[in-house]
């Protein structure tokens, strides 16, 4: 429940702090792709769809796949930029403050990636919301080892603290994890 407060807190402040750089963002990537925003289907808490929002850091012709079955050559040179700062992950402020994610827990993946639902199923990782960061998220751990994310992430909720939420968030902000890997050029 402190918790749900915080991130109704935060993703609020977020969003009202942050506004100048999403519309600054949204003008650049207008310029970038065309289409700014990036919105794909995602499974929620008990498995319930959501569709996730952020901002497009690849061509818009890119397949709907995790990101590390998507080509490098996808990803635009402001996309590039947006990954490695992790502001491409700010409009998820909106989900977060929707009560679709938290801004700490496992996070979300898609419905074509079978290995991973089935990997988390067993270790009750859908009892949560999906957060924007996390224990995977800042150790560099992303949904190419469907196996080790949702041990990694079971572990994670069920240590879940208040200490720990303000913890993941800060090694998020200060720029720790490299977010999701994509296929290198070949």
């Amino acid at each position: 429940m402190l918790v749900r407060l915080f991130d109704i807190c935060f993703s609020l402040l977020g969003l009202i702090v942050c506004f100048p750089i999403l519309i600054i963002i949204y003008l650049v990537g207008l310029f970038d792709t065309g289409s700014p925003v990036f919105r794909q289907e995602r499974v929620g808490r008990n498995k319930k769809p959501f569709t996730l929002i952020k901002f497009r850091t690849m061509s818009v012709d890119t397949a709907s796949v995790a990101s590390h079955l998507a080509s490098s050559t996808s990803i635009t040179s402001v996309g590039a930029f947006l990954r490695k700062t992790k502001l491409d992950e700010l409009p998820q402020l909106w989900n977060v403050l929707k009560g679709e994610m938290s801004l700490v827990g496992p996070r979300p993946g898609l419905f074509n990636q079978e290995e991973l639902t089935t990997a988390r199923d067993a270790q009750n990782v859908f009892s949560v919301r999906p957060g924007i960061t996390g224990e995977a998220q800042v150790n560099d751990i992303d949904m190419s080892t469907p196996v080790k994310l949702a041990e990694v992430d079971a572990k994670m909720i069920s240590e879940l603290s208040l200490s720990n939420y303000f913890k993941f968030i800060m090694m998020t902000v200060t720029g720790k994890g490299s977010g999701d890997r994509v296929k290198p050029n070949i």
